[in-house]
């Protein structure tokens, strides 16, 4: 069990009590202390787009709704950079296939 885990354990809490914010910190505490994989950090983004996405749809303040639809780009450009390799590796290999046809 994780240091943060015996935290939340001793106070009687858990993961699913945490707020929004509380669970993208316990998250990024508990990768911070693991060995991540691409596989983690890629659905650890597509988690927080998520996230973003059902606030800005619950933004009425256009002030706010700016600065989540920029959070929500950036996740969205950071995803497509980073599932980019597997993307081609999976265009080659069709490529491939189709040559040996």
């Amino acid at each position: 069990m994780a240091q943060l885990d015996k935290i939340l354990d001793k106070y009687g809490i858990k993961y699913e009590d945490l707020n929004e914010v509380e669970k993208e910190t316990y998250k990024q505490e508990v990768f911070r202390t693991q060995n991540l994989t691409m596989g983690d950090v890629i659905e650890n983004v597509r988690y927080m787009r998520d996230a973003v996405s059902l606030q800005l749809c619950d933004e009425e303040d256009d002030s706010k709704a700016k600065i989540l639809k920029a959070r929500l780009k950036n996740y969205l450009l950071l995803e497509a950079f980073l599932t980019a390799p597997e993307k081609a590796q999976k265009a080659l290999e069709r490529q491939m296939e189709q040559r040996v046809k």
